[in-house]
């Protein structure tokens, strides 16, 4: 099993609280009827989900990712994954919480759909 597979194993083992919820309603072309990866391979960088028909990827971002070290690394992820023509779309963890309705609606905006998901 090579190294990359490994890691995202681990990562969908260890999926925080606001992930599990999210994935809930993408999996299984629950969302928009499109198709969904979780913790996905996007060359050197895996990405929380995406949708590959769209070329959308989600990150779920937690307090980690707020230290400049993990800021620097976002914006290269997110510059190689523009560069790819990947569209990244980024919400904080405690929004999933909060206002999942709204973070629906906002990706279902951005993946061409209607308002609500």
């Amino acid at each position: 099993m090579d190294l990359p597979l490994q890691r995202r194993r681990a990562l969908r083992r260890r999926s925080t609280d606001a992930e599990i919820i999210f994935w809930k309603h993408l999996r299984d072309r629950r969302f928009e009827g499109l198709k969904f990866r979780r913790q996905y391979p996007c060359g050197p960088f895996i990405v929380d989900f995406y949708c590959p028909e769209k070329r959308v990827a989600i990150e779920l971002d937690g307090g980690q990712h707020y230290e400049p070290a993990a800021q620097a690394y976002d914006v290269r992820r997110t510059a190689f994954l523009r560069e790819e023509r990947i569209v990244v779309i980024r919400f904080a963890t405690d929004l999933v919480f909060r206002e999942l309705t709204a973070v629906l609606e906002c990706i279902a905006a951005a993946l061409g759909g209607g308002p609500s998901p």
